[in-house]
């Protein structure tokens, strides 16, 4: 019987694939915590040893299917056609997992739901994914990746519906995976013409309103407490109007593979709370 040995919430914003030298002149001398987020990050997922790491991708919009990418490699170089001056030449070379995601589907159709597997491995990739891949050693630990949708014609509970189906396909496999859902919490980006606040640009009074920062944070205690299924009651009075990235897919996947209102993980934060361009950013892990 498998399982789902850790999950976490994930930044993986542009601006840290920027060398050292680049962070520490926009944090005013200081390297933005997530940079030191990943190593702890790192360090929880290889303690629990997962044969399989499942990304919940913010950036890979679909329509009419949660996608999952079943390929059994993928490699070349990555260029971001929304930021093309400076996230460019990113060689990437790692494992999927096709059975995985073939087993999403068998499961999907079983349960009446919209996940299908695309076993293409020369799908193009997004940042969302291949930023985790790269910071987190993916490559480096032949760990196998599967990437997972955000399909955009979705309502909340049709994520949860989503991960739930994923949990249940993992349940019946032999595999221990962790999920990462990888992307922002509040999701407003400034202005072009912005001038920060903070000389410290990663600092939380750049995010885009002090009521993004109030939600976030009130999202955060909760995820700390393991009280998801308030986070889920809230959802479209206190989080869905500030605008979690991928319509907050990436977490609504994920704890409904943890099992939806009945999930009780604990998150533990291993960053600090952080702006990027105005959004919300933050690694926590849960303990399942």
């Amino acid at each position: 019987m498998g399982r789902i040995v850790g999950a976490a919430i994930v930044s993986h914003h542009p601006g840290l694939m920027q060398s050292e030298d680049i962070r520490r002149l926009m944090g005013a001398g200081e390297d933005s915590d997530l940079i030191a987020g990943y190593e702890r990050l790192r360090l929880k997922i290889e303690s629990v040893k997962p044969d399989v790491v499942v990304i919940f991708d913010s950036h890979w919009f679909t329509t009419g299917y949660h996608l999952l990418d079943g390929g059994k490699h993928f490699t070349g170089t990555y260029i971001s056609d929304e930021m093309p001056w400076y996230l460019y030449g990113v060689a990437y070379d790692y494992r999927g997992h096709p059975q995985l995601a073939l087993d999403i589907e068998t499961v999907s159709r079983e349960m009446g739901g919209y996940n299908r597997a695309i076993t293409h491995s020369e799908l193009g990739r997004q940042y969302a994914t291949l930023n985790l891949v790269k910071k987190l050693r993916f490559e480096l630990s032949d760990t196998p990746v599967v990437s997972a949708s955000t399909c955009q014609n979705c309502k909340p509970h049709h994520y949860v519906k989503s991960g739930e189906i994923i949990g249940e396909a993992i349940r019946r496999s032999d595999l221990n995976v962790a999920l990462l859902a990888s992307g922002a919490l509040s999701h407003r980006f400034v202005d072009i013409d912005w001038k920060p606040k903070h000389p410290r640009i990663f600092h939380e009074s750049n995010v885009s309103s002090p009521d993004a920062v109030s939600s976030d944070k009130k999202a955060i205690e909760l995820m700390k407490d393991g009280r998801h299924d308030t986070i889920l009651e809230l959802w479209d009075s206190q989080f869905r109007p500030h605008f979690w990235e991928g319509f907050g897919g990436h977490y609504l996947q994920m704890v409904g593979a943890l099992g939806g209102a009945a999930c009780r993980a604990k998150g533990e934060p291993l960053s600090a709370y952080e702006n990027a361009r105005g959004t919300g950013n933050i690694h926590v892990w849960f303990d399942v």
